[in-house]
């Protein structure tokens, strides 16, 4: 017999301790804010027990299984597959299984000598050789190319290749200077093939970028080799594995007929990267902040409107599974949306608001892409505390789930407070990081302007250029 699941059986005590105080809460105070419910359901997310709920994995779906076990007792109804509050989608995996082979023109470079693969999304590629200067960040792309960046600043090459996004074949760099020894002793590890969602060719978001760095005696090769020559890339790799990720997703159907056409989407992202490369001896990441804290927020929105009277348009509540794997469960969503897309007017995103972001006031939060629609500025106008992104270098607005739906036509943003803490994708981003004061302010804050938006006729609309 199969022995049931560690998080499964933690799930089901959990939900049995939580049941009734968030109930208590709601029914005691239907209109106001939960300090308890904030704290107990990131508690309970973000613990140990949880694994860090790695995406497309059991612990990914313990995670959705508690989420939708909230959303039923905060009184939305089921908008997943078959009746029920779970969206399941299928992910298929591939892993390398040989040592890459990597020529340009007749140089031949070796595999953890010359260059390591630390993102990949095709186990083939080939193109002509393009050497631009990675000091001019306004550098521009060309379709197809191999793209090999060069210049004086490391760090400066570095950070302009990455955002090289994904017109290039492949973009070919200069490793970090803490790789070094990998290229004296040589890379054993094979390097891994990013998933995709079944039925899909590209990830929504990242994993589609062939990545690769070379030694600096390898660029010192490929810099004296003329643009046009012909790059070949080639992998050998295993059949597809099938795995599985989750959604949770209710929703509080609208009292206005007529508003129905106008629905409001609140989301966030429930898995992290799950148990990794221990650090002070802690393997669990357990992603409190990235991104228990948008569920949480996601939850707490739910609690209150469901306690409170109907609203008068339709509210979804969508919580994503393997967003960290490029954007699946959103992809899943849209394409399985419980309305017409063109039904859903607005999308707001929750993404890390578990510290406050110091490059802002306090308790307030930002909204990525803030010039691209008048979604934010009118929310602020009805007293939301929402400030324009601080840090556009980072290009937040395309890096979450929200990104996906606006490629869809929807007006979506995500709201955040990340104020580029070091503890990002480490297992520090732990509970006893987060500042729920912090949170308490921030959530409550946004409850009066949302209970305007769910009951308005506001349908926000991109700005010129702003869609994506």
């Amino acid at each position: 017999m199969k022995k049931p699941h560690l998080c499964s059986l933690l799930l089901t005590l959990v939900i049995g301790l939580t049941a009734i105080p968030s109930s208590a809460a709601s029914k005691d105070n239907p209109s106001g804010l939960c300090p308890k419910c904030i704290e107990d359901n990131l508690r309970f997310l973000a613990s140990d027990g949880m694994k860090g709920r790695g995406s497309a994995t059991e612990d990914e779906h313990a995670a959705a299984t508690y989420v939708a076990s909230k959303l039923k007792e905060y009184g939305a109804q089921p908008a997943g597959d078959d009746g029920g509050y779970i969206q399941r989608a299928t992910v298929l995996r591939r892993k390398i299984t040989a040592a890459p082979q990597l020529k340009v023109g007749t140089i031949e470079l070796i595999y953890g000598k010359d260059f390591l693969v630390p993102r990949l999304a095709n186990e083939k590629f080939s193109g002509p050789l393009r050497k631009l200067d990675g000091d001019d960040s306004k550098a521009e792309l060309a379709e197809g190319d191999v793209t090999l960046f060069t210049g004086k600043d490391r760090s400066k090459t570095r950070r302009t290749a990455r955002g090289a996004g994904t017109v290039a074949a492949a973009v070919l760099t200069v490793a970090k200077e803490v790789k070094a020894d990998h290229f004296t002793t040589g890379e054993k590890t094979m390097p891994a093939l990013a998933p995709r969602l079944k039925g899909t060719e590209k990830n929504a978001i990242g994993g589609n970028l062939n990545f690769l760095e070379l030694s600096d005696e390898a660029i010192q090769k490929l810099s004296a080799v003329p643009d046009g020559t012909v790059v070949e890339f080639q992998a050998l790799a295993e059949d597809d594995v099938p795995l599985h990720t989750w959604n949770a997703v209710g929703k509080l159907p609208g009292s206005d007929a007529d508003a129905d056409q106008a629905a409001v989407l609140f989301s966030a992202h429930l898995d992290h990267v799950g148990i990794g490369k221990p650090v002070n001896d802690d393997n669990i990441y357990n992603g409190a902040d990235d991104d228990a804290s948008g569920v949480v927020a996601v939850l707490e929105l739910a609690r209150v409107l469901g306690a409170g009277s109907k609203p008068k348009r339709t509210v979804i509540f969508a919580l994503f599974g393997s967003e960290e794997l490029g954007g699946f469960g959103a992809t899943y969503f849209y394409q399985h949306a419980p309305v017409a897309l063109t039904d859903i007017s607005a999308n707001l995103e929750f993404e890390m608001i578990g510290r406050a972001d110091s490059a802002v006031k306090a308790d307030t939060v930002w909204l990525s892409g803030w010039e691209r629609s008048n979604l934010g500025p009118v929310m602020a106008e009805h007293g939301a505390k929402l400030v324009g992104d601080p840090h556009p270098k980072e290009n937040f607005f395309t890096r979450s789930d929200n990104f996906v739906l606006a490629k869809q036509g929807i007006v979506a943003q995500t709201i955040s407070s990340y104020g580029l803490h070091s503890d990002y994708h480490q297992p520090s981003d732990d509970v006893a990081h987060i500042d729920f004061k912090h949170m308490d302010a921030a959530i409550g804050s946004l409850l009066k302007p949302v209970k305007w938006l769910v009951n308005s006729d506001f349908k926000p609309h991109w700005n010129p250029g702003g869609k994506p």
